[in-house]
């Protein structure tokens, strides 16, 4: 027995050093960011700024010249620049900690059509992945999960929470597809040819989502004597009240995963890749759709593709008068946290700064429906925002002196912070 005791001592302990830093308590005090540059993420931008934000939700937005009371505690942010919390859309944060780690990699659950499994209850809010986002300013994020036809349902977090209740802004907002591929590379470990062949299963397995859709549809219509939990998950995309998310890059997997939706009232959808999408914008404008776009970090797919597609495809679809938000699958969960470096570089592909903001911010917020709540600075808004020493899509100068969510003031601290402040006390030193 003693030796028992001391074993959950241990435990306790260890929990304690490597638990996430103890979420805000709510706003009890207004508080007042005076003489900071604005962001306000819709592409204005006020220079010396006034902000205050009360019990959660800014109640004031303008010039800091205005004669009116300053309520609260007040911050002179003179020379620092302020914006809305980034907002990151279909990652795996808090579903997976540890790649290698099996006990600690709940992002792929089995079966192929599978709507009815909930991300949001596998969210592990104490993850120190998830911590290390806030630092450089994302604060909200779209969890998902992976794997299968249809991998499942997503939720809407924001990053300082007790467990996935706290966690949860909207829930249960859309289905995950991935949609198959019309060409399958060949596998020359198994002594196939090399370079991209017609995948002979495509028709075969575009008729299988076919034929779940049609079901669903059936399912709601009628009285089923039981209940069938995949087809009832799928309700939502008919109503309007979820989205259909579909992983596609291809020009002809876009066209065909879009019109198979709309041909089975799915109402609301979002393309997620998209590495193809500049070459059918018409189409996708004409059908209202989205494109959270692909990581822009990567070399290009094909040898007749210009070398630099990746890194200019958002301007392409902003150019074009596409919805776009940066959704970068193909950085690793950890890389989440340089969201607003990714934007950044896309002010060099020729965006304007503020419109490259919108790509993490605004765009992202409407994409997942939580726009009347986050994404701009605006009054009546939720106050999550953060305070930078400077330009937040330059990492040189991307400094967070201060972050919200919801109006609670987060603390910046991570288990990066912590190393840095210790190796750098000793290199520092010498």
């Amino acid at each position: 027995m003693k030796n028992i005791k001391q074993i959950l001592v241990l435990l306790c302990c260890s929990t304690l050093a490597f638990a996430q830093q103890t979420p805000a308590a709510k706003q009890t005090e207004a508080i007042t960011i005076e003489g900071a540059t604005a962001h306000i993420g819709n592409g204005t931008i006020i220079e010396n700024s006034l902000l205050m934000f009360e019990d959660g939700k800014l109640t004031f937005v303008g010039d800091a010249k205005m004669k009116i009371a300053r309520k609260g505690k007040i911050i002179n942010a003179a020379g620092k620049h302020v914006y809305p919390g980034f907002i990151a859309p279909a990652k795996t944060l808090g579903l997976v900690e540890v790649d290698a780690v099996r006990a600690s990699d709940d992002q792929d659950e089995i079966g192929e059509m599978i709507p009815h499994v909930r991300s949001l209850i596998a969210y592990n809010a104490e993850s120190k992945v998830v911590e290390s986002m806030r630092p450089n300013g994302v604060l909200l994020a779209q969890i998902a999960p992976q794997g299968g036809r249809i991998s499942g349902t997503s939720s809407i977090v924001q990053f300082d929470a007790w467990n996935w209740e706290d966690a949860a802004v909207k829930v249960d907002d859309g289905i995950h597809l991935n949609w198959p591929n019309s060409f399958k590379q060949g596998r020359w470990w198994a002594g196939e040819e090399r370079g991209f062949k017609p995948n002979d299963k495509y028709k075969d397995e575009l008729d299988e989502i076919s034929m779940f859709l049609k079901n669903s549809i059936a399912y709601g219509k009628a009285s089923a004597p039981e209940m069938n939990p995949a087809f009832a998950a799928m309700q939502g995309l008919f109503t309007g009240a979820q989205k259909l998310y579909i992983y596609a890059d291809g020009e002809r997997e876009m066209i065909d995963a879009v019109t198979l939706a709309k041909n089975n009232g799915i109402k609301e959808v979002v393309i997620i890749g998209g590495y193809e999408a500049h070459k059918i914008t018409d189409f996708l404008k004409e059908n209202n759709i989205a494109v959270l776009i692909n990581f822009t970090h990567n070399t290009p797919e094909f040898e007749d593709d210009d070398y630099d597609l990746p890194y200019k495809n958002p301007k392409l679809l902003v150019d074009a008068g596409i919805l776009v938000g940066l959704q970068n699958a193909s950085a690793a969960n950890f890389q989440t946290r340089n969201l607003p470096f990714y934007a950044g570089q896309t002010v060099g592909q020729g965006l304007d700064k503020e419109i490259a903001l919108q790509l993490i911010t605004s765009n992202t917020s409407k994409i997942l429906g939580i726009d009347a709540q986050y994404g701009t600075l605006e009054v009546g808004k939720s106050a999550t925002l953060f305070i930078s020493e400077g330009d937040a899509l330059d990492m040189r100068t991307n400094i967070l002196s201060h972050a919200y969510i919801d109006g609670r003031a987060l603390s910046l601290e991570t288990h990066q912070t912590e190393l840095w402040k210790r190796y750098m006390g000793k290199y520092q030193g010498k």
